[in-house]
């Protein structure tokens, strides 16, 4: 139970603030002009989606990418491969497909992007803890 919370942390304690940082300040502009975001967007809601997520993640890594063979490193790409195609299909692909928006090219560059960067830090950052 201590390594799916560590875990789940691990995906959490990155994901938000990076999430914040990059969707609402640095790249807020062109989000803006892709024109996908209401007017106030709630946080808060975001938060508790990245902790329900967080739990789902914890357990596939604590039951089936801890167990792997191999270090730190092998661990951490294949837990940020699996994690970021998964991530990538319900939130670039999924919003794309559904959510009005002037560039569905520039939303999968910049959402990819930030789902890249994602899993590299929680990939990193659980194998290291775990």
């Amino acid at each position: 139970m201590t390594d799916i919370l560590v875990a789940a942390l691990a995906y959490i304690v990155p994901t938000f603030p990076l999430g914040y940082v990059w969707h609402l300040t640095v790249f807020k502009g062109r989000y803006a002009a892709l024109n996908i975001y209401r007017e106030k967007v709630e946080p808060l809601l975001g938060l508790t989606s990245m902790v329900i997520q967080g739990i789902v993640f914890a357990i596939i890594y604590v039951g089936v990418i801890a167990p792997m063979p191999g270090g730190w490193i092998t661990r951490a790409a294949t837990y940020a491969a699996l994690g970021g195609f998964l991530s990538w299909s319900f939130t670039t692909i999924a919003a794309a497909a559904k959510s009005p928006m002037s560039s569905v090219r520039d939303f999968f560059a910049i959402e990819t992007a930030f789902t890249a960067v994602q899993w590299i830090v929680v990939g990193i950052v659980t194998a290291l803890l775990l």
